[in-house]
Formats: C-alpha cells, structure tokens, sequence
C-alpha cells in the first residue's frame, strides 16, 4: 500500500540518513506566517486600479476572492492577485482591483486587514511576484539531539544548494489530496468521474457532516438532495451541485461554472504529481540535482535571479562542461518536466525518467489540450529540481522551533520543512 506523500508522487528524502526532528505544523494560523515579496506597481493617481497589500488569517484565497468580489459588488475577473497562499495561516499579499479606492474603504470581513492601499495603472497578474518570506513554527517536536539534526540536515541543504522542490500536499489538498485525480480525469475527457471525485472523495479529517453529505451523494447521485445537505461552507461543491441538480448529465459545463483557476489548479496539480515522480525518481537513480548531466535541460537565470521558465538549454557533450560551470555558479538550474501539450522533454537519463512517468500514466502532450475545457488546457513547462532558499535560521524552545526563510516564488515551504521533520504527511 502506497503511503499519503507517494499518493502524490513523493517516494524520497534528499537527507534520508538523517533522523527527523518530528513535530507538527499549523497548530495554528499563527504558526505560519507568509509574507509575499512581491514586484508592486508604480503608484500613479490616475490609474484605474487600486493596489493593496492585504493581510489575512486563515482564508482559503479562492474563498476569499469570492467574499471580496460579493462584498464589493464586483465580478471577481476584477481582482487579481500574484499567489495563493496557504488557508492556515496568517498571510500578507499584494491583490489589484479595479474600483475606486473608496469601495475598499467601506467595506469590513472578519480576519482580512488593508495594511496600504493606493491607485496604478498596472493591475497585478498570476506569478508577478519574487518569493515568499516564512515564520513557521514546528510545535511537538522530539528533543533528543536536536540540535545536531537541525545542523546536520541544514548542512546537505546548503551542500546541495537548496533542497529537492517537491510540491507540497497544499497543491493536492490538505484534507482532501485529490486535486491531481481531478485533474487526470478532466485531461482523459471524464468530466462525470471528475465531478464526482471533488463532489464525493471524503477522508476522515473532514468534518463529520461533510463526510456524510458526500458519502449520501456517492450513493445515490442525487444532485437535488445533496443541495439540500452539503454544508455552506462547500462553496464551490455547491457551485456544481446548482448546475448538476438542473442539468444532472451536464458535468463539462458544471465544471465550467468553477472559478477559471481553481479549474486550472486541478490539471496542474495533475502535472505537479508527474514532476514530484520524475523528482523522485532521479534521486532514487542516484542522479545528481546540481550538476547537468548530458541530455539534462537547463533553465538560465533570469534578470531577477529566478529560474526563466521560458527558455530552455539542452545540455549536450559540446556544451556540457560550459553549463556544468553555469550551474555551478548559480546562473542556471536543472529542471525537470510539468508535462502538458507543448512539453519539451530532456534526453539521456533524465529523458529516459520522463519518458517512463509518462508512458506509465498513459498520457500524450495531445491529452492537454481539452477541447470540452479550453479552460483546462495547459501548455506543459519545465520546474527547477532544486528550491533554492536563502537566510534560513532557526531557535528552538522546549518543545518547537521556529523555522525562518526565504523561498523562490513556486517553492514550498512544506517541502523544506519535511526534510528536517520527516513526519507523517498530515503533520505538515
């Protein structure tokens, strides 16, 4: 039987001969702090847009969106925001909306503060940000040589360069790691099977009448009475269900009905599963992650220091030695596929690692391109293996420590932490 973290493709630790701290993350909101640091737009009294920094406390984004967009009176296709952010936690962002500074002022949701607010003409975008800057406390964590754990993990990750850039279990669902499943069925064309994945896949950290209402549906597919019993708090459950309930074999168009990138969510945490395998697998190959090998390809840096997932360089035996020292020096990185409709794949050994994740899920660049769903469609790119992370520093108390770090925009944090705890998936 696989365990949760292989359910979503995580087979390995980079510092597996390291015992873990253990622990427990998100006690909580207060035990993880993000802060996003973020590209902000110019300041112009002229623009259409107002911009601002917005801190909130336990609030899933989408959900979020959503009450702001009610609250305001607007279509949420008016709001935009540069990440999401986990929904247990206290999280600080820049979002852009296009209303007068005045609408903001009026309005009030409970645990949402406007720390700045002022007017642009440039309105932010999916991804325009830098990286995210962390407080996490790890509480319940075991004492014993502590220390030298903390010291002896931090050492391979600064030896490395970083640590394996998984993604976390917050891009499949915490309560529920089923987005990639969602999504695999959505790029195979099954809508109903997608559908009824999101609408009926309890696990037992939900609450009991959630669990209910989605096991009563799975038994008799009855889309009018579960509007009568799914909770209120399932907004977007019942955003379907509303549809289904009028049009029961309609399942596309109820998809459809859906926030455009929650949609999206579901097929790129179906492509985040295929790159936590292909991550996995290179390690467990005993494949180096910052050194190219012949066949590897290279994201070159780009003017913000990240990786420019845009441009691709094939590593080849007339070049490798010339990326080797580009690597090396840190002005380029390894990658690995988010497999989608346009996907470049590496040769060699790393292509070869590809090619069999792909061929063992039965799927083809075509699959990405879903005609029913132009919605869900995705191009494919290529991930850095490593997630750099700069400042890293901890205290420890009796019983916790307090992590704190920098992180790549895309990177995780769970997945750093994971290294040093090596708890059970639901304990981070």
């Amino acid at each position: 039987m696989k365990t949760p973290e292989e359910e979503i493709g995580i087979s390995v630790y980079w510092t597996d001969g390291i015992p873990g701290i253990g622990g427990r993350l998100k006690r909580e909101p207060e035990d993880f702090v993000v802060e996003e640091i973020s590209r902000l737009p110019p300041e112009n009294a002229d623009g259409d847009f107002s911009a601002v920094l917005i801190k909130h406390r336990n609030w899933e984004l989408n959900r979020l969106v959503r009450r702001l967009s009610t609250n305001l009176r607007i279509g949420r296709n008016k709001i935009a925001f540069a990440g999401t952010k986990d929904k247990r936690s206290i999280a600080t962002q820049l979002m852009t909306f296009k209303i007068p500074l005045e609408a903001l002022a009026a309005i009030s949701i409970p645990d949402v503060e406007f720390l700045s607010v002022y007017r642009t003409r440039t309105p932010t975008r999916l991804g325009a940000l830098l990286g995210n800057r962390f407080r996490i406390v790890v509480n319940d964590v075991q004492p014993e040589k502590i220390e030298n754990r903390l010291e002896s993990v931090t050492s391979e990750i600064l030896q490395l360069g970083g640590f394996p850039s998984f993604f976390g279990v917050q891009r499949f669902g915490v309560t529920r790691p089923v987005t990639h499943l969602i999504g695999k069925a959505i790029i195979r064309g099954d809508f109903e099977k997608a559908a009824m994945i999101y609408l009926t896949e309890d696990t037992e950290y939900e609450a009991t009448e959630c669990r209910k209402a989605r096991q009563l549906l799975a038994e008799t597919k009855d889309f009018k009475k579960a509007m009568e019993t799914f909770p209120s708090n399932l907004v977007f459950e019942r955003t379907l269900l509303n549809h289904l309930s009028k049009h029961p074999t309609d399942f596309s168009s109820a998809i459809e009905k859906l926030p455009k990138n929650l949609v999206m969510m579901f097929v790129h945490a179906y492509q985040s599963f295929l790159f936590n395998r292909i991550l996995s697998r290179r390690i467990e190959r005993k494949i180096p992650l910052n050194e190219p090998i012949e066949g590897d390809v290279i994201l070159p840096q780009d003017r913000h220091g990240l990786p420019d997932h845009r441009r691709y360089i094939p590593t080849t035996s007339s070049n490798l030695e010339r990326v080797r020292k580009q690597v090396k020096d840190g002005l380029g990185f390894v990658s690995g596929s988010l497999f989608g409709a346009e996907s470049v794949l590496a040769e060699g050994s790393m292509g070869e690692i590809e090619r069999e994740v792909i061929g063992e899920e039965a799927i083809e660049r075509r699959d990405f391109i879903v005609p029913d769903l132009m919605s869900a469609s995705s191009k494919g790119i290529r991930r850095e293996l490593i997630a750099q992370v700069r400042n890293l520093s901890w205290s420890v108390d009796s019983d916790s420590v307090c992590f704190y770090f920098e992180l790549n925009k895309g990177c995780y944090a769970t997945s750093l932490l994971r290294e040093y705890m090596k708890s059970e998936m639901r304990d981070y």
